[in-house]
């Protein structure tokens, strides 16, 4: 049986309104759940094309398809994606060491691990978006936020103004929006870089497998439907400015050919540099409290971490369906209900950045006898109880 909620109407007194700044997973979410209470929701994203083509792959593990259930979208997800539930552990020949069942994180009735192209997911978002009735404008940002005892008026890019009862800041690690509202946290770099292309599906690749050690840290990938894979490199973070765009190809594929197994068959793909995505690894914990009066951050504005637990987006995901419960519950919106969202998610998030945090020093530090399979397998048992 489905494991769904029935989101009660908004407070009385008139439709609420809220502003969601940023179109990403958290503040894609959080539209689609708050548009189906029937509040009044605008979204808007700074990049005209709302980032539908970016990425290449991405790894869902059970807590975040249980949000996406609660999405609508989970049937989509299921058709686009590839569903599995274990994961390899390999030498960096490609010996295969030990094969471990995955924690069914979001409960017995999803798959553990559901690995899909990202820009598929974003896409299936984003119609549901649209089809919920929110505003969107699209190439737009928020100037500026003056917030009083009733509400907040934003002045937007584009000259027009707009106000809002609450506005969520879902805008991403950089958010202008928690710079805006006097968050001084700011993400930081953890050491780690990671180069990721999207490529053919070899045959016998059926789950993630990874490899720690080689020329890089880490070296996976995770299939994304039955004909697409996404592959990764894991190696200490460079200059950006020193190494020429052009030349993503052959770094990434200079890495690659020091692993065997299905790793020749994928190198044969790293060609086109303008496929090749390389990105630093930062973490960010906002430690105080997640709003400032009418303004609430969510996702990735608040907190982010290395993806070395693939929990990233499920955080995000976790966020917009926490906030919206609270919002929905007809409670009044004020500064305990906001606390409130602050301290169910808190001890959540922090435990899956230090872990993540965790995994990755001892990749830096060469630690060869770290449990990690035990801080995995108790990280993941947390994350079955629901958000």
């Amino acid at each position: 049986m489905a494991d769904s909620r029935t989101l009660p109407q908004p407070p009385p007194g008139g439709t609420p309104t809220v502003l969601v700044i940023g179109g990403g997973a958290s503040g894609n979410a959080v539209t689609i759940l708050l548009r189906r209470a029937g509040i009044a929701v605008d979204l808007i994203e700074a990049k005209p094309d709302w980032n539908a083509t970016t990425g290449s792959g991405i790894t869902l593990q059970g807590n975040a398809l249980r949000v996406l259930r609660e999405l609508g979208v989970w049937e989509q997800v299921e058709a686009s994606g590839y569903a599995f539930g274990s994961l390899g552990v390999t030498a960096p020949d490609g010996t295969v060491m030990f094969v471990a069942e995955d924690i069914q994180t979001g409960g017995e009735d999803l798959p553990a691990t559901l690995g899909m192209q990202r820009p598929q997911l974003q896409q299936l978002l984003i119609d549901t978006v649209r089809a919920s009735g929110a505003d969107v404008r699209l190439g737009t940002t928020a100037e500026s936020l003056e917030q009083d005892a009733d509400g907040v008026s934003v002045r937007f890019s584009d000259g027009s103004e707009g106000r809002y009862d609450l506005v969520i800041g879902a805008d991403g690690l950089n958010s202008a929006t928690r710079a805006e509202i006097g968050i001084t946290d700011k993400p930081e770099p953890t050491g780690m870089a990671i180069w990721r292309i999207a490529a053919p599906r070899p045959e016998s690749v059926t789950r993630t497998d990874l490899a720690y050690g080689g020329p890089a840290y880490i070296a996976g990938y995770c299939p994304t439907s039955e004909n697409t894979i996404y592959a990764y490199l894991v190696e200490g973070c460079r200059d950006r400015a020193s190494t020429d765009p052009a030349t993503y190809a052959d770094e990434m594929r200079r890495l690659a050919q020091g692993y065997g197994g299905v790793w020749p068959e994928i190198t044969e793909h790293i060609t086109d540099p303008k496929k090749v995505n390389y990105t630093r690894f930062d973490h960010l914990l906002v430690e105080d409290s997640w709003h400032r009066g009418r303004v609430v951050l969510i996702g990735d504005a608040a907190h982010c971490c290395p993806p070395t637990l693939a929990q990233g987006a499920a955080m995000s995901l976790e966020d917009a369906l926490v906030l919206a419960e609270l919002l929905t519950s007809g409670r009044d919106w004020d500064g305990e209900l906001f606390q409130a969202y602050y301290d169910r998610r808190i001890p959540r998030v922090r435990t899956v950045v230090a872990a993540s945090m965790q995994i990755g020093q001892w990749q830096l530090d060469g630690v060869r006898d770290a449990d990690m399979a035990g801080l995995v397998g108790r990280t993941m048992n947390l994350l079955k109880e629901r958000p």
